[in-house]
């Protein structure tokens, strides 16, 4: 157990220090919430359950009676939440002793920024993991993946053939999400809501998706994902992506990606009595995860 004594700061026991660094700077917005749908729980874990559905009706011949056709359940999705805790102890002396406000004042600031980072680090993994048999969903097979199990045969939100951000590989991607089914193998109403890219791919997602005219060409054609509003709510860099060429497209299905909150992020102090040490610590558990995988789509890139 770490403690922070006079000797982890020595220049604060005396005056005359311009100014202290390295522990105060502009923090990006949350991000998090472009990558997940927020819900709250009550309960140690949360399960979503598929439904598969009816499939199509057949021809029912004169005379014959009609077919009947059966629903079961399908995957089952398990969010298990996950405690998060992070404090300092300060001894009594460096408190009395430390000149400077703004070193003991900051701490409690910059404990709230590193739940705030843990946070960020631990949802983006999700999408960091996506491609990975390591990190498998409910049915089986990863977030991402060209073999999603159902009753119609395996169906895929993968990019059929891996490729890196340009125009054509969104629109075959668009493509592909316009055509997706439910695990009868019925169509339905998927589209995308929003792109979604790591830092190295900002300002290509930008040209490509805003230009007025067709990206990179000489041809005097509109960039029809623009003049569609392909993604009605944008563009969404994500600073923790740690591929730099993967890119992902999240859709209007619902029950998909989902961040659960159990407790919300508290912040406690107290004083131990024998040592006069003072302590501060946060606390918070949630839980990120995935039902449904038409709700994202996405390549490696190459």
């Amino acid at each position: 157990m770490a403690v922070i004594t006079t000797g982890a700061h020595p220049k604060a026991l005396w005056p005359g220090i311009k100014a202290w660094w390295g522990r105060s700077y502009d923090e990006h917005r949350v991000e998090y919430m472009d990558l997940f749908d927020k819900q709250t729980s009550d309960k140690a874990y949360e399960e979503e359950v598929e439904i598969t559905g009816f499939g199509l009706a057949p021809v029912k011949p004169q005379g014959q009676q009609i077919y009947y056709d059966t629903e079961a359940q399908g995957a089952v999705s398990r969010f298990t939440h996950v405690a998060y805790a992070l404090g300092y102890i300060v001894t009594y002396e460096e408190l009395r002793d430390n000149l400077y406000e703004a070193v003991s004042k900051r701490r409690a600031a910059q404990l709230a920024f590193s739940m705030r980072q843990t946070k960020e680090n631990v949802l983006a993994g999700i999408y960091n993991m996506a491609f990975s048999a390591g990190a498998l969903g409910g049915d089986g097979a990863p977030l991402i993946s060209a073999s999603h199990p159902t009753l119609a045969g395996s169906q895929s939100n993968l990019l059929g053939t891996a490729a890196d951000l340009s125009e054509a590989a969104i629109e075959d991607l668009t493509v592909q999400i316009m055509q997706c089914q439910n695990n009868r193998g019925m169509r339905i109403s998927a589209l995308p809501r929003t792109l979604n890219v790591p830092s190295a791919l900002w300002f290509e997602a930008n040209r490509v998706c805003n230009s007025v005219l067709q990206n990179d060409t000489a041809n005097n054609a509109i960039n029809v994902l623009r003049a569609t509003n392909a993604f009605p709510e944008g563009i969404k860099l994500n600073h923790y992506f740690t591929s730099q060429t993967a890119w992902f497209i999240r859709t209007n299905v619902p029950n998909s990606l989902t961040y659960y909150e159990r407790d919300p992020i508290s912040f406690d102090q107290d004083n131990d009595f024998d040592t006069r040490n003072a302590k501060a610590a946060c606390y918070e558990r949630y839980s990120g995860y995935w039902a449904d995988w038409r709700g994202l789509y996405g390549t490696p890139g190459v």
